[in-house]
């Protein structure tokens, strides 16, 4: 293979998950990506794009996406023949933090030569302790790195001193030295987005599996479009809230992208995929003027692709308006977490119940083609009947809106960790919460456990890990329930999700009493005859993942417009006025 200069790689949750036995559980249900966290961060990209700019060679490989669609993939074989100066792993999320490190740990032995460079939010939050493993060379620190990877590139590759290149902890000789995290830019319009680099990419190295940003990418394509880094909500248990940005992060504003140029990347987008793009960031976050200022813009270029915009806060009318009168498709995704206040106060969502009501009705009302509305379980002052009551209620949801097929409730487990660098972490006796794993080698280490459940890095005062696994599981019955009876899914479909739940808790209790086993060879034995059913159990386990997707088309339906769109790109770049 040829050499790259930056090879960044995106590692499984576990490796290797094809030859342990790990029943994962509902933690991954409501995402696009498998249990195996499989998609990785759009830092990969801007990344890519910034060093492409400037001469270097950079090369993404998905190689959890690549393992799940090859389960004969020799990893080993594989990364050997990599060639890079520097090999970049992103562990943003914690989820990753087995994988990420045992991946590190191969190509460090493999490529003595080069250098392991870590990078992400829970890179930034355990630094000092990512640092000391053998196999990190490098930590970058901070949610816009684009800028100082950059410089580290130009360090490596002409002979600096390290010493300059900002927000980089890096050891030389075993001495451990912290650079100034002093990268922390007000805006984000000094991105240039490249979508096209990603199908150039695919074209050169011929290779879409690497490429692709999670398993079923090809079937159904999901671009992103960023607005924001950073956060003003201080939701109790998300690592990227306010209180984590101006703690670890050491931000103290979010950096926004101007809506004009949002609005053109998601127009990009366009020229090369027909697919739904997910609009990062509530877009009022910035404030109204910024929603209307990004709507107008859309509306002139004349954006055509379905977007996804998230709702923080219930919004008004004419909020729906706007967008329903700029862009001819859109969806919602709104995570009000408990039909409780006093859930939602405790975890720092401050609104009402009413207004959340009418943000559905009047998204509906405004051509909205699906309001997908999320509940967690798992949060501050939550008990289990109350995570019960939270799915009953979506009955009056439905009801509200005359049981509109376009409404999507769900409900999950909150996350398999709860994020470091979140308020309830740093505080968690007061915000309730008991802590299992605190280092990131606790976290690690739990990763590998045989269930979710002993997965799961806390419990609260109101809810034990079992009453979190049964409120779940429970709930998971009731919704579906209700949407029989709302008329939503046929008694078939029902059957079978009840089938699966049923399954899940069977298996459960099965692994529970294979924990108990006395010694190893037993021990392993019993999970040996466990592993297939938890196979079959690994997508899906309390609600239809495809039940997330919006209309979107296979990838290989875009080819002519991808080809178009980057003759048109090179046709500009070639422009005196480009």
């Amino acid at each position: 293979m040829a050499k790259e200069d930056l090879i960044l790689i995106h590692a499984p949750s576990v490796y290797d998950f094809r030859k342990e036995f790990l029943f994962y559980g509902p933690v991954s249900d409501l995402v696009p990506s498998t249990p195996v966290f499989e998609m990785y961060p759009f830092g990969f990209m801007t990344i890519a794009a910034q060093l492409h700019k400037e001469g270097y060679r950079v090369r993404i490989l998905n190689l959890a996406s690549m393992m799940l669609n090859d389960r004969k993939l020799d990893v080993e074989a594989l990364l050997s023949k990599l060639q890079a100066d520097v090999f970049g792993i992103d562990l943003h999320w914690l989820p990753h933090a087995q994988g990420s490190l045992a991946i590190a740990e191969i190509l460090k032995r493999q490529h003595p030569g080069s250098k392991i460079l870590f990078g992400g939010y829970s890179s930034t939050y355990y630094q000092k302790e990512l640092i000391q493993y053998p196999q990190a060379d490098l930590v970058m620190r901070g949610d816009s790195t684009e800028v100082p990877v950059s410089q580290l590139m130009d360090a490596i590759q002409n002979g600096k001193s390290l010493e300059k290149v900002q927000n980089l902890t890096w050891k030389e000789k075993g001495k451990v030295y912290e650079n100034p995290m002093s990268f922390m830019p007000e805006d984000l319009d000094y991105l240039e987005i490249d979508y096209g680099w990603i199908i150039r990419s695919v074209i050169r190295h011929r290779d879409l599996e690497g490429n692709k940003p999670f398993k079923d990418w090809d079937r159904y394509p999901l671009t992103v479009a960023f607005t924001v880094r950073g956060c003003y909500q201080q939701c109790a248990v998300c690592g990227g809230s306010c209180s984590a940005m101006n703690g670890f992060l050491q931000k103290k504003r979010a950096a926004f992208r101007s809506p004009e140029k949002v609005a053109q990347d998601i127009y990009d987008i366009q020229t090369y995929l027909k697919a739904p793009t997910f609009v990062v960031g509530d877009i009022r976050q910035g404030g109204m003027g910024y929603a209307e200022r990004l709507m107008a813009e859309a509306k002139k270029l004349g954006v055509d692709n379905h977007l996804v915009l998230e709702l923080f806060t219930p919004a008004n009318e004419e909020f729906f308006s706007l967008v329903s009168h700029s862009v001819p498709s859109y969806s919602i995704e709104f995570s009000p977490d408990s039909h409780s206040q006093e859930v939602r106060n405790a975890l720092g969502r401050q609104f009402d119940t009413g207004s959340m009501e009418k943000s559905v009705e009047h998204a509906l009302e405004n051509d909205c083609s699906r309001f997908d509305l999320f509940f967690m379980i798992g949060l501050p002052k939550q008990d289990k009947q109350s995570a019960l009551v939270s799915a009953r209620y979506s009955k009056k949801l439905y009801s509200l809106v005359k049981n509109d097929r376009r409404l999507f409730v769900f409900t999950s487990p909150l996350a398999p960790f709860l994020d470091p660098g979140s308020y309830a972490f740093e505080n968690a006796d007061e915000v309730g919460y008991k802590l299992f794993a605190r280092t990131l080698e606790e976290h690690r280490a739990r990763l590998t456990s045989p269930s979710w459940k002993y997965v799961l890095s806390y419990e609260t005062k109101w809810m034990t890990r079992d009453d979190i696994v049964d409120a779940s599981y429970d709930a998971a019955d009731i919704l579906n329930q209700v949407r029989s009876e709302c008329g939503l899914i046929e008694p078939e479909e029902l059957a079978m999700r009840m089938e699966r739940t049923t399954m899940a808790r069977n298996m459960m209790r099965e692994i529970d009493i294979a924990m108990a086993i006395k010694g190893a060879g037993k021990k392993r034995n019993a999970f040996d005859l466990l592993r297939q059913k938890g196979e079959e159990l690994m997508d899906s386990t309390i609600c239809q993942k495809r039940d997330l997707e919006w209309e979107s088309s296979s990838i290989f339906k875009s080819v002519p417009r991808a080809m178009l769109g980057l003759a048109r790109s090179k046709r500009r770049k070639r422009s005196p006025k480009a």
